[in-house]
């Protein structure tokens, strides 16, 4: 994507709203705007890393077996009425009514539909176990929006619903869901400490969050140390095999957020195990049995005829407040540092002196390789002065930037800078294309 063409609103100044790191850096990047409290348009730069990061939380989903489908995001009252919520849910759900007087609501979380959903089609427990998800906008009227996306009114959100026959197939449901969040979050180049934590309105009796630290972490956590080294899940893990020893290793550690914090349980670890932090949530799992299925009917046959209530759990990943903890995890004084599976471009290339013919010839035949190679490209071929350019490349974050000016290339050579480490190279062309190719392909 060449820069001239593209919808880019860099902001010189940092907007006097923006409270954390996330927030101004989102801002500044021009990758969101802000409508009103809480609500944000994304611009095109912010939507691509949404995108990128709904193509990992899909592919994780469909490993672990969830099939995907997608419910609207207003729901009728009388589906919340029969739950037995939709005077429990509180002011953060956003009440309506239609033009034909019928209570409605913009969903906050999908459990009732889905519970609808199932129970109209699903009659046998031969069609268990079955896991259905979607990636949906959701609305709660929080009371102060703040911290940019991190805590807006309207966001994006995938949940992910199960259906099993009894509870011991729920746990292996729910185990299935444990460990595609490890390897989702471990693929965003995060690392996702699961937390023991309260189940809240969604109801339950097993319940954890899924934390990375952040300093701008809305809640304290604590955790034994040990959990920070150790090794995600690899891609070949047999979701359908028995992943108890897997999920206990991770589950035994002291692991709680503060409304789960047990003081003498964290006291007895050796103090060199200890860690205590502000953490940010970006992952929520629970098991809640049959609270729904009960309420709304849901009900299969069994193999000896009789009709049980499924046992359901619910598993929901804040698909955009993880933009916002990606920037809080990888950032420095001059901008964002995006991993590059979420990147939302892989190399900043910026021509110094676009009209010359040395630079533009350098550029365009780079620019034609790279994209050949797969390798999404943001060209800055605009004819500004280079210290805007480098700004800018800095601010945004991309992985490698390449610069082409007539200084180097009156030797042939090209500067590579890795924009995390600040690391610079003079290379060939050819070398500069090959290290790129090596970097971003594998």
């Amino acid at each position: 994507m060449r820069l001239s063409r593209y919808f880019l609103p860099i902001l010189k100044e940092t907007p006097k709203e923006a409270e954390i790191v996330s927030h101004r850096l989102m801002l500044r990047a021009g990758m969101i705007r802000q409508q009103s409290a809480g609500i944000y348009s994304w611009l095109p730069l912010g939507h691509k890393v949404l995108r990128k990061i709904e193509r990992i939380v899909e592919e994780e989903q469909a490993r672990a077996g969830a099939v995907q489908l997608l419910m609207p995001t207003i729901q009728s009252a009388d589906l919340w009425r029969e739950s037995g919520r939709y005077d429990a849910y509180g002011k953060e759900m956003l009440r309506i009514t239609d033009r034909h007087e019928r209570d409605m609501l913009f969903g906050p979380t999908n459990e009732e539909m889905i519970t609808d959903i199932f129970r109209g089609y699903v009659r046998s427990y031969k069609d268990l176990p079955l896991n259905l998800y979607h990636i949906q906008w959701k609305f709660r009227d929080e009371v102060r929006p703040r911290f940019g996306v991190m805590r807006g009114r309207e966001f994006l959100m995938k949940d992910a619903y199960s259906f099993d026959l009894d509870k011991e197939g729920a746990r292996h449901a729910y185990n299935r869901m444990f460990v595609a969040y490890l390897r989702t979050f471990d693929r965003m180049g995060l690392k996702a400490i699961p937390m023991k934590a309260d189940t809240g309105p969604i109801g339950g009796d097993m319940s954890h969050e899924f934390i990375i630290l952040a300093d701008t972490g809305e809640s304290e956590v604590f955790c034994d140390k040990s959990l920070l080294e150790m090794p995600i899940p690899s891609e070949d893990t047999d979701f359908y095999s028995d992943l108890t020893p897997l999920v206990t290793g991770w589950t035994t550690p002291y692991a709680a957020t503060d409304e789960m914090h047990d003081a003498a349980a964290f006291d007895a670890l050796p103090d060199d195990a200890k860690v205590s932090a502000r953490g940010i949530e970006v992952g929520h799992i629970f098991y809640f049995g049959t609270k729904y299925s009960e309420a709304m009917g849901a009900k299969v046959a069994t193999a000896e005829g009789t009709e049980v209530p499924v046992h359901m759990g619910s598993y929901g990943v804040g698909v955009s407040r993880l933009l916002g903890a990606l920037i809080e995890a990888n950032h420095d004084e001059n901008g964002i540092i995006w991993p590059k599976s979420v990147a939302p471009f892989h190399v900043g290339l910026v021509n110094l002196k676009p009209g010359d013919s040395v630079t533009d010839t350098a550029s365009e035949d780079l620019y034609a390789k790279l994209e050949a190679a797969g390798i999404e490209v943001l060209y800055d071929d605009r004819d500004t002065r280079a210290g805007a350019k480098f700004a800018t490349m800095d601010l945004i974050g991309l992985p490698y930037q390449v610069v082409a000016g007539p200084r180097g290339l009156k030797d042939g050579l090209l500067e590579v800078k890795d924009r995390a480490t600040g690391e610079k190279e003079m290379l060939s062309p050819e070398a500069a294309l090959n290290k790129l190719t090596a970097a971003l392909t594998d």
